[in-house]
């Protein structure tokens, strides 16, 4: 729509000044058939974006034949001033700037040979593709930084994002692994105190005046000794394989830890970083809270619970929400917001919407949202999808579903929960 409306201009300025102009250099233009080259040149620039060198060929061309005719200045040089602008504003410098040396020598040959004016009297028609050149090549190149400048961003965003991520993890996991080493060598420790010891045989039964009686008591004594041997066997050997299982439980998860240590040991906490406990869901209410208290009305719906899920789990949910809010507060302007959260059939689904009327391109959910682009990294790793746009309704959404990993009952997590059946 801009380039035809930018072609009729040329169109009508080229019909209604190339006399004009003409006159001005002691020219005179007679026939039609002048007028030609310069509707060709105005209609090329219709298609200028699409095709950049072919209009720009088809330009030169018409700029020739206009300068062959005897006429030397005109509107036609605003054709071909757009024309090499465009190729040098979407090509490489390499490339546009052949295209301007071929465009100025062929200027100036036609138009020293279809004007009979000497090369001084024709050379300033150079400028006609010289200073297109550099404004194209300024343009692109301007904006070629800023693109790169926008990549940059986005990557240490994206980079920073990961390593809090990885400061997460590092806390969680190692936690975790300190947790179960601990436990090991507690086991390992009570097992050292509990090991069997050996059971005395059995004593001989007294003697009896009866015969067959004392006669069938030596008989059973083997019998006993051998019993409990076994039994002491067996036992002896189930300590000693979960003494080993322990023992390999304890070293794989400090050598575990000590790896996970060495290889998030480079990431450095900001110094933002308070050490405060990690957020959750469970925090939900008083984030809701402090949304309220700036200003925007927020509801909240909860379904199915809450509570037992996994750190890196309730972490992102709870981040999904926080993040969504916070984007309302920035973008959403007088706007209304409802969080629900929903925990059913092994996912947990988050959703943020509000009533705001946030410009679309700070809000998109691949262009410049930092925060969303944060989101989406935490839901991904855990397996998980999230949309953010537009609603059809007005306003705007963000709903992120995260797999839940089957969670014991309390009852079963219990240490000391005992199984009644039988």
């Amino acid at each position: 729509m801009l380039d035809g409306l930018l072609a009729l201009v040329l169109l009508l300025a080229g019909v209604a000044g190339t006399a004009p102009a003409s006159r001005n250099v002691g020219l005179t233009v007679t026939g039609w058939w002048v007028y030609v080259p310069v509707v060709v040149a105005a209609l090329a620039i219709v298609v200028r974006r699409r095709f950049p060198l072919p209009v720009l060929g088809v330009t030169i061309a018409a700029l020739c034949a206009y300068l062959l005719m005897g006429l030397l200045f005109g509107p036609i040089l605003f054709s071909l001033g757009f024309a090499l602008y465009t190729v040098a504003a979407h090509r490489v410098l390499r490339v546009s700037g052949a295209a301007a040396g071929v465009a100025a020598v062929l200027t100036v040959a036609c138009g020293v040979i279809g004007t009979g004016f000497d090369l001084l009297a024709v050379m300033p028609v150079t400028a006609w593709a010289v200073v297109p050149l550099a404004i194209g090549v300024t343009v692109r190149v301007t904006r070629e930084q800023t693109l790169q400048s926008r990549r940059d961003e986005l990557r240490r965003h994206a980079d920073t994002e990961r390593l809090r991520v990885a400061q997460e993890v590092h806390d969680v996991v190692g936690h975790g692994l300190a947790a179960i080493t601990m436990q090991a060598d507690i086991a390992l420790h009570v097992l050292a105190k509990r090991s069997p010891a050996p059971t005395p045989a059995s004593p001989p039964a007294p003697a009896s005046s009866s015969a067959p009686a004392s006669s069938s008591a030596p008989a059973s004594l083997p019998v006993s000794s051998a019993t409990q041997d076994r039994a002491d066997a067996a036992l002896t050997a189930a300590l000693t394989a979960a003494e080993d299982a322990l023992t390999a439980i304890s070293r794989t998860s400090r050598e575990s830890l000590d790896e996970l240590r060495a290889t998030l040991g480079a990431v450095r906490r900001g110094p933002a970083d308070d050490r405060s406990p990690v957020a959750g869901l469970a925090h939900l209410g008083a984030l809701v809270d402090r949304t309220r208290s700036a200003g925007v009305p927020v509801s909240l719906s909860i379904t199915g619970t809450i509570t037992g899920l996994q750190t890196a789990v309730d972490l992102a949910a709870y981040r999904v929400v926080q993040e969504s809010l916070t984007n309302v507060l920035r973008h959403a302007g007088s706007a209304t917001a409802a969080v629900s959260v929903e925990n059913s059939a092994g996912n947990l689904t988050i959703k943020v919407t509000d009533t705001g009327h946030g410009a679309p391109s700070t809000r998109s959910p691949h262009g410049g949202g930092h925060g969303l682009i944060g989101m989406r990294e935490r839901v991904t790793a855990l397996g998980g999808t999230m949309s953010a746009g537009p609603q059809s309704t007005g306003g705007y959404a963000v709903t992120a579903t995260i797999p839940v990993p089957h969670q014991r009952s309390a009852a079963s997590q219990e240490p000391g929960a005992a199984d009644d059946r039988g």
